[in-house]
């Protein structure tokens, strides 16, 4: 009974500390620098990283590199199955070989068509001809008006005969190089479609990740490997469209990451995105180390506050000791209005109604 006794005055003796301590949360302003900031996440990315895909489906044959080598421009990175598209070129190669040895017959009876344009020629000059002498010796009245229709309708029918021969002509070396034309064409397409079964480095780099395996079957939305350059980090972050105003290039920008904890790194904007994105409602900012951490990652979580204002020497006060936003407590329990000025996301400035002598106290 002694000891139950004890143990519950000590309980009442703790519980009495506590709450002392609690009803008598006192401080009075420091005066100190604040800064206003807006808050930023994102990740960490390599310079120029781009993720590599497939312009064809297929299924992937090949994986030609290896995660965490160096890759040059032009590099051929994977080869999909392409048995289908190797038929497709090698028929079109087949078509465009029998056009061009049906050329000779095309070209025989082009040059049979150029006789007949020749041989029309020929006769609508020499019916001209005829034409205009019986046309001035008619008024003569040496031939008659029969002979005179008939002599017209042979002129008119040559320069008929003429112009049929030449569209003739025309047609048919439009139909040699439409045809030669179609055939080099669907030749080249395949040839380009047979190139697109082997995926090449767009640029040079290193190869930080490839989430595929041969035998794979590949679409043009599957990545296959993640490229940028090596040793050469950014940060791509996401602002608030509320905040987004606010940010501007050339910013000081303080960075924290999980893999370096209790570090803060410096960085500066450099780069704004102009548009915002409309399912997370942010903008998307770039921004530089000024110092990077010994060793970066790609896709590693940051944190950061982009550096709006900083004011020195200010009245401040927890953030914690403001009763909605515009009070605080004088005299344990006297509510006052004060003025605030430039806040983070500890600290308060307080402009008016507290002076840096007076006390404060923390609201229950």
């Amino acid at each position: 009974m002694r000891a139950s006794a004890v143990s519950l005055l000590s309980i009442f003796f703790l519980i009495s500390i506590s709450c002392s301590k609690k009803d008598t949360e006192e401080i009075k302003p420091t005066v100190g620098d604040v800064t206003q900031s807006v808050y930023a996440s994102g990740v960490v990315k390599a310079v120029g990283q781009y993720t590599v895909y497939s312009t064809v489906n297929g299924v992937l044959q090949k994986i030609k590199v290896a995660v965490g080598q160096s890759v040059k421009e032009g590099q051929l990175l994977f080869e999909l199955e392409q048995e289908k598209a190797d038929l497709n070129t090698e028929n079109a190669r087949l078509a465009y070989q029998l056009s061009q040895e049906s050329n000779h017959y095309i070209q025989d009876k082009i040059s049979e068509m150029e006789m007949k344009v020749q041989a029309a020629k020929d006769k609508l000059a020499l019916d001209e001809s005829i034409y205009n002498r019986n046309k001035r010796i008619k008024q003569y009245q040496i031939i008659s008006e029969v002979d005179f229709e008939r002599v017209e309708l042979g002129y008119k029918s040559s320069k008929i005969n003429y112009e049929t021969a030449k569209k003739q002509l025309a047609q048919l070396k439009a139909q040699l190089q439409n045809d030669q034309s179609r055939n080099n064409i669907n030749l080249k397409i395949s040839q380009k479609s047979e190139s697109d079964f082997s995926v090449k480095s767009a640029f040079s780099g290193q190869l930080f990740d490839i989430p595929v395996k041969e035998g794979t079957l590949i679409t043009t939305q599957t990545p296959l490997a993640i490229i940028g350059e090596s040793n050469s980090f950014l940060l791509e972050l996401e602002v608030d469209e509320n905040d987004m105003v606010l940010v501007n290039l050339g910013q000081k920008v303080l960075v924290t990451m999980d893999s370096y904890k209790g570090q803060v790194f410096e960085a500066v904007v450099d780069k704004i995105y102009p548009i915002m994105q409309e399912r997370s409602r942010t903008f998307k900012i770039e921004a530089h180390f000024m110092k990077p951490p010994q060793k970066l990652y790609p896709n590693l979580t940051a944190e950061a506050n982009i550096v709006i204002k900083t004011k020195k020497k200010v009245i401040t006060i927890p953030k914690s000791y403001l009763i909605q936003g515009q009070y605080v407590l004088v005299n344990k329990d006297e509510k006052r209005k004060v003025k605030i000025g430039l806040s983070d996301y500890q600290k308060a400035e307080i402009l008016e109604g507290l002076q840096a002598e007076e006390t404060i106290y923390k609201p229950q």
